[in-house]
Parts: C-alpha cells; sequence; structure tokens
C-alpha cells in the first residue's frame, strides 16, 4: 500500500529513447535513478545528434549530461508547460494534419462549459467538488454524433478553448510564477517545440517530481497536450513516458496495487445503487453504454453486436469484467448467479481508501489490523509523525519483509527517542503501545522467481538465482499459504456472506511453492471448455462465461506450442531487433503488454492515408495499411489490414478512414479537452499553488487545487512562520526507504547520513556553514540533518522575490547501518485530486542551526 505509486506507463519503451530528436526530462534525475534509460538517449545522441533537456529545481547528474538545464520552482510545471502550449498556438508550430487528423481540437465544446476566477463550470465549494456535467461535446439532433469544426476557428472548438484558456500564460507571467530565467525558458520552448516539424519527434520522461503534487495528474495531462500539439504520440522516439522507480511498479499498479481498481484498470464497484448489479455496473463504467436500453446481460451483449453505442474499445468492458470473474470464482460464476457479480466486495461510495485515508482512519482508531507488504510508511509515508503514531491504534499488523525495518520496529524506543511534534502523547515506550507485531521474513528478488513489468510495460521473466536464506519465503508464498487457510476455516460456514471465500478458485501447484506459471496462466487467459490459453489477446474474451482471464491487459502472454506444452512469452530472451529500420523494438524479447505492442497509439505513426509515412521520416513508420482490391462491378470495395514491425494500436482491418487511433477513448482520438468524468479537477491543466506555498497565485484567484481532498486545514503551514520550499528525492547510493541499503555496510558507508541541501545563498541568511547540524521544521514535525551546503541549488526569482528551497533526502530512518530522521515527518497529508499520490514535492518549512 504505498502511497507514491500512480497510474502511469510509458507509452514507448526504454529502447526507443534512441529514436527520439529532442528529449524533454521533468521531475526525475534520470542519469541517476535510470541509468539504463540514460544509456539509450546517448545512443540516440551518437547515432541521430538527440538533444536532452533537463528542467528541474535543482542541478543534479542528469543536468550535467543534458544539452540544455533551465530550472523551475517545485510545483509549477502546468504554469511551465501552459506557456509552451501558447507558444505552440502563437507560433503555429503545431503539427495542423496530425491535431485534425488525430486529436478532438475540432470538436465543439458544450456552450454551458466555461471557466472563471480559477474555477471551470459545475463547482461546489461545500464539497470541494465539480459537477462536470456541462464538460462535454455539441451533438446533433439525435444526440450521439459530435458535431465538429475541421477549420479550428469556431471559439467553441476545443483548439480554440484551448487556445483561450492559455492565453494568459504568457512567457513574462510564467517566469514570474516558476522562477525559470527568461532566456532559459525560451532555449526550451525554442529546442522542444522544434518537433512540431513532420520529420521530428520529441520525447517527455517524468518521475515523481512531476506526480507527486495535488495537481499531478493533470501535470501528465499538460505533456499530453503538448504532445498531441507537437504530433509526437504514437511515433517512434516520441509519447509520454513514466520513469518507474522500482522494477515492477509497474506490475504492481497492473494488478489493481490503486485502491480503485481491479486488475487490468478496471474499476472496481461501489455500494451506490447504479452499481447494484452487473448490468447496472457495466453500464455505468463502459462509456456510452448508459444509453443502452438493456436490463441484463443478454440484451448487452445483443445491443453492442449491433453496433450500439460507440464507445471506444471500452465497450468491451463487460467481457473483461465476466473473464475476470470467472477466474476468480469458476464454476460458482454462471450466468444465472450474475457472474458472481455479488461476490466482488463494494467500496463505500462516500469513503477515500487511498494510503492517507486509511492512515487518518487508523488514527481514529477506525482500522484494528494492517498487512504492510513491502513498503515501509514510517520512512515513506506523508506526514510520517502521524502515520507512526496511528500505528500504535491498531490491534495488531503484520510486516513483510527482509529486514526489521521502521514501520516492522515502530513500537521500540528507538522509533520514539525524538518527541513527536504536535502528537498529544510527545513520548511512547513500548508497554505504552498495544499494536501486536507479527514479522514474516520475505525474500529477496533474487531468490524467488515469477514476471516482473518494467517500466516500457516489458514483461519479462525471471529466475530465482538463489535460495531464501533461513525462513523467509516468497510473497507468492505468503499469500498462496494465508488464502489457503482462510478458505479451511470457511470451509463449512453456510452463510452466503462467506461463499466469495468458500467458492474462491485457488490452486497453483501441489508443492510447497506456488508455481508462478500457473498464476501466468490464469491471469493470461483461456477458453473454460477446454482449459487452452487464449493466444490471440483481449479481443477474444467474452461475457458469456466462455473465458477467464485474471487480468485482460495481460491476455494473449501465454499460448500453445504444437506438442501441447505452454509457451510463456515473458520468457522469451530473443535480441535481435525485429524492426526493419533499426527502430529497436526487440519484439521476441519478453512479452509486452497490451497484446505485445511495443508502442502504443502507433496508427500515428504514419499519415492519415495509412500508406505514405510523415514526410521526411519514412524510417519511423511502425504499422501501415494494406489494401486489395475486390473487383466486383457492382459493389466495388476495397479490403485490408494493418502490417508493420509492430502489432497495430487500431482495428486490424478497419480501413484507414475508420481505423481509430486512441481506441480506448470513446471518441477514438486524443484529447485536448478532457470531457465529462476524465479529470475530477477540469478539463484543461490549470495551474494552482500547492498547498502550501511561499507565493500568491499569480494565475488566478484559486490558491490551490479547489478539488484535492485536505484532511488537515489548521496543519496548512504559513509563510511567516515556514518561509521556505521543501521538497524531496533520493540518492543513487540508497533505494527507496533504505531498508535495503542502509542495512549493506558498504552502501551505508558511501552515504552515511541524513543530510539536507541549501543553497549558499539559504546558508547565508541562516548563517548555516556547510557540515553543521539543523533543524528542519513544518507545522507536522521537524528533523535533524547534515546541512549540504551547494551550488546545485539557487535562489528562486518569484514576482521579483527571492524564494529558497530546502531539499532533503527522503531515505533514512533509525533502523539499520545509517541512520537519520525521517524526511516525510516534514511532508503534508494532502495529495493529488484524482489518484491521491501525496504532494511530496513541494511544501513549506524553516531551517536553523541544531
Amino acid at each position: 500500500m504505498s502511497p507514491a505509486f500512480g497510474r502511469g506507463a510509458m507509452t514507448n519503451h526504454m529502447v526507443d529513447l534512441k529514436n527520439t530528436d529532442v528529449a524533454l526530462i521533468m521531475g526525475s534525475n534520470m542519469a541517476e535513478n535510470h541509468p539504463i534509460g540514460m544509456k539509450w538517449l546517448g545512443e540516440g545522441r551518437r547515432v541521430r545528434g538527440t538533444k536532452i533537456i533537463h528542467v528541474d529545481p535543482r542541478y543534479t547528474r542528469t543536468s550535467v549530461v543534458a544539452d540544455l538545464y533551465a530550472p523551475l520552482r517545485s510545483g509549477t510545471d502546468i504554469a511551465f508547460l501552459g506557456g509552451m502550449i501558447k507558444y505552440i498556438i502563437d507560433n503555429k508550430l503545431y503539427h495542423k494534419e496530425y491535431v485534425l487528423a488525430y486529436t478532438n481540437a475540432s470538436y465543439l465544446i458544450a456552450n454551458e462549459f466555461d471557466f472563471k476566477d480559477g474555477l471551470f463550470t459545475g463547482y461546489d465549494a461545500a464539497k470541494r467538488s465539480y459537477d462536470n456535467k456541462s464538460w462535454d461535446y455539441q451533438y446533433d439532433a439525435d444526440g450521439t454524433t459530435i458535431l465538429k469544426d475541421p477549420t479550428l476557428t469556431n471559439p467553441r472548438c476545443a483548439f480554440q478553448l484551448m487556445a483561450k484558456h492559455y492565453s494568459r500564460y504568457d512567457i513574462d507571467s510564467v517566469c514570474k510564477i516558476t522562477g525559470t530565467p527568461k532566456n532559459k525558458y525560451l532555449e526550451v520552448l525554442k529546442l522542444f517545440c522544434s518537433t512540431g516539424a513532420p520529420n521530428k519527434v520529441g520525447n517527455i520522461m517524468y518521475a515523481m517530481g512531476i506526480t507527486q503534487h495535488t495537481v499531478g495528474s493533470q501535470n501528465v495531462k499538460s505533456f499530453t497536450n503538448v504532445q498531441l500539439l507537437l504530433g509526437n504520440m504514437g511515433r517512434p522516439g516520441g509519447g509520454i513516458n513514466a520513469l518507474r522507480g522500482e522494477n515492477n511498479v509497474q506490475g504492481a499498479t497492473d494488478m489493481a496495487l490503486l485502491f480503485g481498481n481491479l486488475p487490468g484498470y478496471l474499476d472496481s464497484p461501489t455500494n451506490s445503487v447504479s452499481n447494484k448489479d452487473l448490468i447496472s455496473f457495466v453500464k455505468t463504467v463502459t462509456p456510452g453504454a448508459a444509453k443502452i436500453p438493456a436490463t441484463n446481460m443478454d440484451e448487452f451483449r445483443a445491443a453492442v453486436a449491433a453496433g450500439f453505442p460507440n464507445s471506444g474499445f471500452k465497450i468491451n468492458t463487460s467481457k473483461w469484467l465476466v473473464s475476470t470473474l470467472k477466474a476468480w470464482w469458476g464454476k460458482s460464476c454462471t450466468k444465472e448467479n450474475d457472474f458472481a457479480y455479488h461476490y466482488l466486495p463494494k467500496r463505500d461510495a462516500a469513503k477515500n481508501y487511498s494510503h492517507m485515508a486509511i492512515f487518518e482512519a487508523m488514527y481514529k482508531k477506525e482500522i484494528e489490523g494492517l498487512f504492510v507488504m513491502g513498503t515501509n510508511p514510517v520512512v515513506g509515508g506523508p506526514n510520517a509523525n502521524k502515520e507512526q503514531t496511528a500505528l500504535c491504534n491498531l490491534k495488531w499488523m503484520v510486516s513483510c519483509d527482509l529486514w526489521l525495518n521502521e514501520t516492522a520496529e515502530f513500537w521500540t524506543y528507538a522509533a520514539w527517542e525524538r518527541p513527536v511534534k504536535n502528537d498529544k502523547v510527545a513520548l511512547r515506550t513500548p508497554k505504552d503501545i498495544q499494536t501486536e507485531v507479527f514479522f514474516l521474513p520475505a525474500a529477496a528478488v533474487f531468490e524467488k522467481e515469477g514476471t516482473a513489468a518494467q517500466t516500457g510495460r516489458w514483461v519479462q521473466y525471471r529466475w530465482k538465482g538463489a535460495e531464501p536464506l533461513g525462513d523467509s519465503k516468497s510473497d507468492l508464498w505468503m499469500i498462496d499459504e494465508m488464502a489457503k487457510g482462510i478458505q479451511k476455516l470457511y470451509k463449512d460456514s453456510t452463510r452466503p456472506e462467506d461463499e466469495p471465500i468458500k467458492n474462491l478458485t485457488w490452486g497453483y501447484g501441489d508443492g510447497e511453492e506456488p508455481e508462478p506459471i500457473k498464476v501466468g496462466f490464469e491471469y493470461s487467459g483461456y477458453t473454460v471448455a477446454d482449459n487452452k490459453p487464449i493466444s490471440s489477446g483481449f479481443a477474444s474474451l467474452k461475457d458469456d462465461g466462455s473465458t477467464a482471464c485474471g487480468v485482460w491487459i495481460y491476455c494473449g502472454q501465454m499460448a500453445s506450442k504444437a506438442d501441447g506444452s505452454l509457451d510463456y512469452k515473458p520468457m522469451h530472451r530473443d535480441n535481435k531487433d525485429n524492426s526493419k529500420t533499426g527502430l529497436g523494438l526487440y519484439s521476441n524479447w519478453g512479452w509486452c503488454w497490451p497484446v505485445n505492442r511495443r508502442i502504443i497509439y502507433n496508427r500515428c505513426s504514419i499519415q492519415p492515408d495509412g500508406v505514405t509515412p510523415w514526410p521526411g521520416d519514412d524510417d519511423r513508420v511502425l504499422i501501415r495499411w494494406d489494401a486489395t482490391k475486390i473487383s466486383n462491378p457492382l459493389k466495388p470495395e476495397v479490403v485490408g489490414s494493418w502490417v508493420g514491425d509492430d502489432v497495430c494500436d487500431t482495428t486490424k482491418t478497419a480501413p484507414p478512414d475508420k481505423a481509430n487511433p486512441f481506441i480506448m477513448r470513446p471518441e477514438g482520438t486524443g484529447c485536448f479537452f478532457a470531457a465529462k468524468a476524465s479529470f475530477k479537477d477540469g478539463p484543461f491543466p490549470e495551474h494552482y499553488e500547492p498547498w502550501e506555498s511561499p507565493v500568491k497565485n499569480l494565475m488566478n484567484k484559486q490558491e490551490f487545487n479547489p478539488a484535492t481532498k485536505v484532511w488537515e486545514p489548521d496543519k496548512q503551514g504559513k509563510v511567516e512562520q515556514y518561509p521556505f520550499i521543501g521538497t524531496t528525492y533520493r540518492v543513487v547510493e540508497h533505494w527507496q526507504t533504505g531498508a535495503l541499503t542502509r542495512n549493506l555496510p558498504w552502501l551505508a558507508e558511501l552515504m552515511p547520513n541524513m543530510f539536507v541541501e541549501i543553497s549558499e545563498q539559504l546558508a547565508k541568511l541562516r548563517k548555516i556553514e556547510n557540515g553543521d547540524n539543523v533543524i528542519v521544521s513544518t507545522t507536522r514535525g521537524d528533523i535533524e540533518a547534515i546541512a549540504c551546503v551547494t551550488k546545485r541549488i539557487k535562489p528562486f526569482i518569484i514576482d521579483e522575490k527571492e524564494v529558497h528551497m530546502v531539499g532533503a533526502l527522503w531515505q533514512f530512518g533509525f533502523k539499520g547501518y545509517a541512520t537519520g530522521d525521517p524526511a516525510n515527518r516534514l511532508t503534508p497529508h494532502v495529495g493529488d485530486a484524482n489518484t491521491m499520490i501525496p504532494e511530496y514535492k513541494a511544501w513549506l518549512c524553516d531551517i536553523r542551526r541544531a
């Protein structure tokens, strides 16, 4: 239940970075944290002269490697990118043919939609939320066809509304907000916006410096708008590429780590009336399906088969969901019992189940027990003082990890040796804490086998390299033993509410250790009648109970060989590049979801006619339309299919004028205007200050995101007491919360001390010398650290005012060889309005000598 994870993936992949003309890295120290990515950017620089731009609050090793570095104040990415959007439009640098064919730029927006004083229409101040009914399109008389203006001149078209929205984001205003020197900002604009030329492609890479904000989702949406304008989505060397911080973070989110998801990013049901049964839920979560006059799945299936409605490929949601239910409950999942939909737990529609919400509930003693697997919230959670205190209110807690980390030993003397500021009990001892703690020693990654999905969506099998030490067990063994044990306890129950446990299909091998390949078989999908794998992918799934698939986006990763044995594609290790022009697809190395497609939206890699490359860019074509003429004088017809080096990301037999490039959107296009419920905080990204900011919002009248959840308004730091920006980041010598690396003597020796970085100017202001012990304080608590006075951090000039930043490592705690105060004792319980990812990257603090 790590709070740091948010939905995201690379649209392209690591090797593809070599194909870009210009790489923009924002919110990431890629050179240290993602060296393989930097390797491929270096290859691009060597082969095609790739230019690298780095935009970040501090000068890092990535900045050293970059051709151009520009600083910006943490939390002002939307202002920076909004100015880029304005620059592109004002200077007509957008890829017009791409924009017209592949985006919703020409779509007319409802007349009721408006934006004023920092708020979109439909805002409810009391609820801090929006009614998004007006965030919609204009339709013709039948209410289904969206009205468009291909000239892009209608003031209600998405393109013109976007131009109007960002008309306020002129270069001078942006630089006043971001603190980016004007000359540097102009250099970034000119270089990256040059990729709007049809023969150029630009790539954007980001990490937690973009997502860990109250506007984190909208930061990424800003990237989307830039890349769609420049025509960079779906093309080799392009896209928007999340740089995941763990080797299997992508796999974790694929498997429903996020609290509102079922596996494969399907929505999980709530207790609302609209989710009361399977047909109601399917109609609610499938775009456009609410209009289908169906009262059961048979009627729904018939309506979809008849071509109603136009919902994009998500019209198949029922097939993915029913196949998931069939995988989980097998023979107990039938048409007669609504395919066991009632077995699914229903979230309380009025509750928040995010990491922060769970710890708030623990703090209030609303939760009695907690499993903590592979995470360390006493170090990694926001407002760590409060989260550590919340653990004291549990009756029991189970910690599964390689070492007894800070969370496993939150109850010890060491955990409470520093007073917990703003807690009613300032100092605790083990006898004060009644939580019973169980520790399960876990196997390391090289002591177990199975698949991991890396940041480019590549799923790769890893074989065991060593036996686990002592009593250590794999995560799979732990889950398997718990599931079997729980089922045994309920096996004689006659209560209907116990059926989901009793009837759960379970059995992944007869040995002590479950077999990963059998787990992979389940989530790859199979036909129920003959138990054979579905090798063709998720398009073959059904909603009639005839197919089972635990994770629909992984469907097709397993096939049957000629001899009847299983071909588990993540085990493939063919290191030959299958692309004809050396694009580096490596399609037979591992397997890539979905359907082994290496670059998603790849319909955009060729012109709308499906056969002509973008001018001057013949070598970066991924797919093309292969047409066959049918000689019939009464009914002339052209049929064909999409062929190429990659798996096409559109309907394989759809002719070019019907082949939508963004098939998961109901519009079939990329969206500048995010209609309806796409986002909780607006259809266009808008700059808001972080929840705690040293300056007023210069762009509108709303200080911070008006749709974000605020748990403790009284804990909001004010600039009068806390004048400096605080942010967190990692160092290359330590891994995540440091549990792995601070317990290794040689790494502890390399980076032994918790330190904070400050500029020479701030050091002079506060009379701090390099190496001094300092105290950093917020309304949530304080930490002690060593001061590192450095030129890597400079003051920002914000609206003619000098603003300073304190950078803190978040990888230290009280366990291991290298110890130090956790930086997250300083960070707030506030997060993104959509994902609830915490705002680790921008908050207010003070600093003084210890």
